[in-house]
């Protein structure tokens, strides 16, 4: 192994236990893959590792027709149409990351628990 990629790996290396559950974080020093997640689901903990490093999701809604090929394209390899995806995958950070781009995600889902509460942002 070259020095460089040696380099590299050691940058890459996060320890578990400084990580918080289910928040996902971009590794620009990882060699191959763009983000990692420590996922926790029924008292287990995994580190995942998902997307290619350099490559961006085409988001929730795709302008361009090369966009919403790339969705489509997405969606078919990775069978993103099941509605109960597992957690402790790479698929299920995939899809809720680089493609649903989580920060859109996260308004609704805040507007929808404040309507719900009745009370308003300011």
């Amino acid at each position: 192994m070259s020095d460089k990629r040696k380099k590299a790996a050691k940058a890459a290396k996060i320890h578990k236990d400084s990580m918080e559950c289910n928040k996902p974080r971009k590794t620009p020093g990882h060699p191959t893959k763009s983000h990692v997640v420590k996922a926790c689901e029924g008292g287990e903990e995994r580190i995942i590792r998902f997307g290619q490093q350099g490559v961006k999701g085409a988001g929730k809604n795709p302008t361009t027709a090369k966009d919403k090929a790339r969705k489509k394209s997405y969606y078919a390899r990775h069978n993103a149409q099941d509605p109960s995806p597992d957690k402790m995958s790479a698929r299920y950070w995939s899809h809720r990351v680089k493609w649903m781009i989580l920060s859109g995600m996260i308004i609704p889902e805040l507007l929808r628990a404040c309507l719900h509460v009745g009370t308003t942002l300011t």
